[in-house]
């Protein structure tokens, strides 16, 4: 098993929404992949609720998702569904870190 970890920063505006709307529009999208991506084997998405000013290491949105093997990993990330996702994503993050490991 392959588990995918991926934080985001966001920007603090877009296209009229706040931090915590986009934050709300990620978790939706990503959240309808399980839904259409059957590679996925669990996916979850979570939301930092901290705030704090002084410490610009915290991340907004965190993905936490499993897949049974690299092929499945690699099934996932071209899949047009989490490309459109991705997208969005790109278009609202700063910053983005990732960790893959088998487990």
């Amino acid at each position: 098993m392959i588990k995918h970890i991926v934080c985001w920063k966001l920007v603090e505006t877009y296209n009229g929404n706040s931090k915590q709307e986009i934050a709300m529009q990620i978790k939706e999208k990503l959240e309808q992949l399980s839904e259409t991506i059957p590679q996925i084997h669990t996916l979850e998405v979570g939301i930092n609720y901290v705030e704090d000013a002084n410490n610009d290491m915290i991340s907004d949105v965190v993905l936490i998702s499993e897949f049974e093997n690299e092929a499945a990993l690699q099934a996932y990330a071209i899949h047009p569904d989490h490309v459109q996702a991705g997208s969005f994503i790109k278009a609202v993050a700063t910053e983005r870190r990732v960790v893959d490991y088998k487990f």
